[in-house]
């Protein structure tokens, strides 16, 4: 059974802020909204054709879907099960999940398209998907990558935020689902508000997003069994707490 009552910081930015708060109010916990990115869109040029879309993040289907309706009924790959229900709701028609990460999705990718088949079209953030660029394209794909959206950093932690870590407070946990929101907590956090982590468990969607809230004097610090924000809400259930990282 899932523990009643956690106070959860959630650090993601929207859409996924508003749908991990949902989600957290349903299982019984006291959400607490704090983003520390603000995504824009990017209206980037984007290929009349491609045998196959990729995505490696639900914030770039729908700026897709604006700039692209050509490509709607595009097969489209993405990294999650998240990620491709996103794309459905923006639209595309032919969608499949790798189920885990840029990995997993390069091996769809060589599962299911094949070079002399035509360009790939790569949607993801500013400064994402290099990665998964150079694997495809060493694999002999083309490979056109576009960036939909920019996440820039908040330049201070949220009121809520801070109320939170408040020593007269006690937040219990703090969700972290990319290694960025991770690296911005860890460098906006003051030496003041550092002792409200003895008693907070730090749960992170993946090793990558753990990285850079060690060192930080958590209670423990946590990792998802696997990239997705059904695993990383299951680390509130107290049957799965073990000390994944220590601190």
């Amino acid at each position: 059974m899932t523990a009643p009552g956690l106070s959860v910081l959630v650090t993601r930015p929207p859409p996924g802020l508003d749908e991990t708060m949902r989600a957290l109010a349903v299982l019984g916990h006291r959400p607490i909204a704090a983003p520390l990115l603000r995504v824009r869109s990017l209206s980037p040029a984007v290929p009349a054709h491609a045998q196959a879309i990729l995505l490696t993040s639900g914030q770039a289907a729908r700026p897709l879907a604006s700039a692209a309706p050509h490509l709607l009924a595009v097969p489209l790959l993405a990294v999650g099960d998240r990620t491709a229900a996103r794309a459905r709701e923006a639209g595309f028609l032919q969608i499949g999940s790798a189920g885990g990460d840029a990995n997993d999705l390069a091996a769809l990718v060589a599962a299911r398209c094949r070079p002399p088949d035509g360009p790939l079209l790569l949607a993801c953030g500013a400064s994402h998907g290099l990665p998964l660029c150079r694997t495809l394209r060493a694999a002999g794909f083309r490979v056109a990558r576009r960036c939909l959206y920019a996440a820039q950093p908040v330049r201070r932690l949220p009121g809520p935020a801070l109320e939170a870590l408040n020593p007269a407070a006690r937040l219990d946990v703090a969700l972290f689902f990319s290694r960025e929101t991770a690296t911005v907590f860890a460098r906006l956090l003051s030496p003041r508000l550092q002792p409200a982590l003895v008693a907070t468990r730090a749960a992170a969607i993946s090793h990558s997003a753990a990285e850079p809230l060690l060192g930080l004097g958590w209670r423990l610090v946590e990792i998802a069994s696997a990239p997705d924000a059904a695993s990383l809400l299951s680390l509130l259930d107290p049957a799965s707490v073990s000390p994944t990282c220590g601190r």
